[in-house]
């Protein structure tokens, strides 16, 4: 049996692949200290935890679920954006509870791309863009991203292009995996952009709420409605990765047009995981300050192992990671395999995330102190194959 055309265009995810030897190191005895995922350590709210226990009895929790979530779920979603955005959506219609906001990535180019479309993807920037869009067969345009523009699409540029076949493009503020924070002036010049080219601007915003004092959502920008959709994700912020909850939030005929493929994708989201989502984003003040504490104090470590690495970082970032830039004429993917196999310490190569990644490294913060410290500690005495 041969495979479908469209897999020639996609590799396997780099972490599929790379955990893999990671996994195979650790079982030859090697004690890895992995700082290369975004995936939290911490554990959710434990009301959330709670609420999904508690529920496993109902007899409503077994069964076929709504294709748009609970209601109560879409209530409590709608409610979230307008405690951090100042953004009301009608949670009717202006909502739609995703399995992940990676599973939204797929549903908008399944909506709204046909082959040929041509999209406009961050250059470095999440490597499942670029995947998806090829999977749908539409046409990859990368726009570059780089430390002397703060990490903003140059618009200027970009205006010099045809964009005639350009529907879709991919933005991600804070940006990942360089942490740079765009401002209402740079959304709002984007959204100006998007109407003048009739092109779906769509922000993923997974990381608005760690280590970020000014929380802001494209859907808060005015226009924002006519040209634009957010996903969103309570994997980061209420450390559940694994639940798989995510959200994508925009204009009713947007939504209703994401619905068509999600209903005939999947049969509804787990009753479970909805109530203890719509508790987790109920969450009150301390929550924020107590998680964002404690990726505050893992950043201070991180910053020093980025510092016995040598090279340089911004400070004035956002989310779950610092973007280490190497010192001249270090290759990323090379560095990195260097540290693995000298320190077992796992990290990322710049360049899975785009051309523009190359000659950086990112360091994740979700690993606790101590082992933030060894790592640390491995890197300055240079002990290489360390026990």
């Amino acid at each position: 049996m041969t495979a479908a055309n469209r897999l020639a265009s996609v590799q396997e995810y780099y972490f599929s692949k790379k955990l893999q030897e990671v996994n195979e190191m650790t079982a030859k005895g090697c004690n890895i200290i992995n700082m290369g995922i975004g995936s939290p350590d911490l554990p959710p709210p434990i009301e959330a935890i709670e609420a999904l226990t508690n529920c496993m009895t109902d007899p409503n929790s077994n069964g076929y679920q709504s294709y748009r979530g609970l209601p109560e779920l879409r209530e409590a979603m709608a409610q979230f954006y307008a405690n951090h955005f100042g953004v009301d959506l009608n949670p009717k219609n202006e909502i739609l509870p995703l399995m992940g906001s990676k599973e939204g990535i797929m549903h908008i180019s399944m909506a709204f791309l046909n082959p040929g479309d041509q999209v406009l993807i961050p250059n470095p920037g999440y490597p499942t863009y670029e995947s998806v869009c090829r999977l749908v067969e539409a046409v990859p345009i990368f726009y570059d991203l780089d430390h002397t523009m703060g990490w903003m699409p140059n618009l200027d540029l970009l205006e010099q292009n045809d964009l005639s076949k350009v529907k879709l493009m991919w933005i991600n503020y804070p940006h990942m995996p360089s942490g740079a924070k765009a401002s209402s002036k740079i959304l709002s010049d984007l959204v100006v952009f998007a109407k003048k080219h009739q092109i779906l601007l769509v922000n993923d915003n997974p990381y608005s709420l760690i280590l970020n004092q000014q929380p802001l959502s494209l859907l808060s920008i005015p226009g924002a409605f006519d040209c634009c959709l957010e996903l969103n994700s309570i994997s980061k912020t209420f450390n559940m990765s694994g639940w798989r909850v995510g959200m994508v939030a925009g204009d009713k005929t947007l939504i209703d047009d994401i619905l068509k493929v999600k209903s005939n994708m999947d049969s509804g989201m787990f009753y479970g995981l909805q109530k203890g989502s719509i508790v987790a984003l109920k969450s009150g003040t301390n929550w924020f300050q107590s998680l964002n504490k404690t990726y505050h104090d893992r950043r201070q470590l991180v910053w020093q192992m980025a510092d016995a690495l040598g090279g340089h970082y911004d400070k004035d970032t956002a989310g779950m990671f610092v973007w280490l830039k190497l010192p001249p004429g270090i290759n990323s993917m090379e560095f990195s395999d260097k540290i693995l196999k000298d320190y077992y310490i796992f990290t990322t190569p710049g360049d899975i995330f785009g051309s523009n990644g190359q000659g950086y490294l990112r360091l994740s913060l979700c690993l606790d102190s101590g082992h933030i410290i060894k790592a640390i500690e491995r890197i300055q005495q240079k002990s290489k194959h360390p026990a």
